[in-house]
């Protein structure tokens, strides 16, 4: 048993002889559709057109959200949060799995750990002390030797 295919037109549903599979190329994509030759034409014109407005224009990006700047995360010197976690569930202390650590938890382990100031320079209260001057060291007082 024969079968007989008609193509219909995709933009005016009209059928006829000239209909056929079309292809055509825009900002990189490939696309077909069924189209008589008068509206083939048409679309060929259309995309002339097309292509002179993007010529002619420059894109436009859709702004990124801003990312609310977060609070930078407490450098311990010589310790990782991992280290801060452990030590606080030693001490019975609740402390999340993943994400920050509570600022009264690191400020537990910055306690009892006083040899992890953090490194910080919005925190050099912390680091050096209320006035925020650096502590003077030994080698800072001993003479030089030639």
């Amino acid at each position: 048993m024969a079968q007989k295919v008609i193509l219909v037109d995709d933009l005016d549903h009209s059928e006829g002889t000239d209909v056929a599979r079309r292809e055509f190329s825009l900002l990189n994509r490939t696309f077909a559709i069924d189209l008589s030759d008068d509206n083939q034409r048409r679309l060929r014109e259309a995309l002339g057109l097309i292509e002179k407005v993007l010529e002619s224009s420059r894109e436009v990006r859709q702004a990124s959200r801003a990312r609310r700047p977060a609070d930078s995360p407490v450098r311990l010197r010589g310790h990782t949060t991992t280290d801060v976690r452990e030590w606080a569930r030693e001490q019975g202390l609740e402390v999340p799995v993943r994400g920050r650590v509570p600022e009264e938890v690191l400020d537990r382990f910055l306690a009892a750990h006083p040899d992890a100031a953090p490194d910080r320079e919005d925190a050099p209260e912390r680091a050096a002390g209320a006035s925020g001057r650096r502590a003077r060291t030994e080698r800072d007082e001993a003479p030089e030797t030639a």
